[in-house]
């Protein structure tokens, strides 16, 4: 069953073209239209055949699209926002799929149309791969998708937005914009930025260990890697406009590795094994919760 009969997605990378894909998959529109500003991401999204036109340019399909979805990097959703908004149809709705949302609702609400839909949305899925041929329509599935809609939002596109992503696989959750910017900064945020730290600390390392460094990658850096190898300028922009959330998570951050520093320091065993224990239980809980399995993973397809 269709959910609505245009849908428009700016942005072919990962997401772009996997809601692309999933929104075929699932007959969840009659039309899919898809804008990137590359004309080498519009060629590979032609060849995949998997909207009904392609181009750099969102104005031919903006104005008939019942659903806009912004699937760009933030910085470019806050650059073409004004634009979009501009353009859009009477009664239309306006999403996203960043993983910052209070400072675009902020943003938005400056230029936002009394008549359209605004409800900002965030997958929680990726990969470390990008680009439109990365998609695949099955990478929502099990996964938890956040809606964090403005108040007074119409209640009916609230509901027909969560039947759309959870059509696709996902589980939905509503929630406030700030809380949401502050649970990201725990579980995605931050621990990228220390992948992409020690990572860093991994190259300058190559000159001091002969290359040992990568010959002998342990499972812990090898994931650390693949985390690290995610969209530079995506992840530019989140650190940068979640601010405020990423700087409180990583403080906390660096007082607990001081902690543990002092402990290794003076041989605290004990110290150790408690907090070693407690988050041992977390990576359970996670398991438990659907989000990952416990077989071992090392070159796991």
């Amino acid at each position: 069953m269709t959910l609505y009969y245009s849908v428009l997605i700016i942005g072919g990378g990962l997401i772009g073209s996997s809601v692309a894909r999933a929104i075929k998959q699932n007959n969840l529109a009659e039309r899919i239209y898809m804008a990137d500003s590359s004309e080498e991401a519009c060629r590979v999204l032609r060849t995949l055949d998997i909207a009904d036109g392609v181009d750099t340019d969102f104005n031919p399909f903006i104005g008939t699209a019942d659903l806009v979805v912004l699937a760009t990097p933030p910085g470019i959703m806050k650059q073409i926002g004004p634009t979009v908004v501009q353009a859009m149809k009477t009664g239309a709705v306006l999403t996203d799929v960043g993983s910052i949302k209070y400072d675009l609702v902020k943003q938005f609400e400056t230029f936002m149309r009394s008549d359209l839909h605004f409800i900002p949305g965030h997958p929680i899925a990726g990969t470390e791969n990008s680009g439109p041929a990365a998609g695949f329509g099955e990478l929502f599935e099990e996964r938890w998708c956040i809606l964090t809609p403005p108040e007074n939002t119409d209640e009916t596109e609230i509901a027909r937005l969560t039947e759309l992503w959870e059509k696709m696989g996902s589980q939905v959750a509503l929630m406030d914009a700030r809380r949401h910017d502050i649970v990201l900064a725990t579980t995605s945020h931050v621990p990228h930025l220390i992948a992409y730290t020690l990572v860093g600390t991994a190259i300058d390392m190559e000159t001091v260990t002969a290359n040992d460094v990568v010959k002998y990658s342990a499972g812990g850096f090898r994931d650390f890697t693949r985390i690290a190898a995610s969209d530079p300028e995506m992840w530019r922009d989140v650190f940068l406009q979640n601010k405020e959330g990423v700087l409180e998570v990583v403080d906390r951050f660096i007082e607990d590795l001081s902690a543990l520093k002092r402990a290794i320091r003076w041989d605290n065993g004990e110290t150790l094994m408690e907090h070693f224990s407690k988050t041992r239980d977390i990576r359970r809980r996670i398991i438990d919760a659907g989000q990952d399995t416990d077989k071992p993973d090392f070159g796991r397809e």
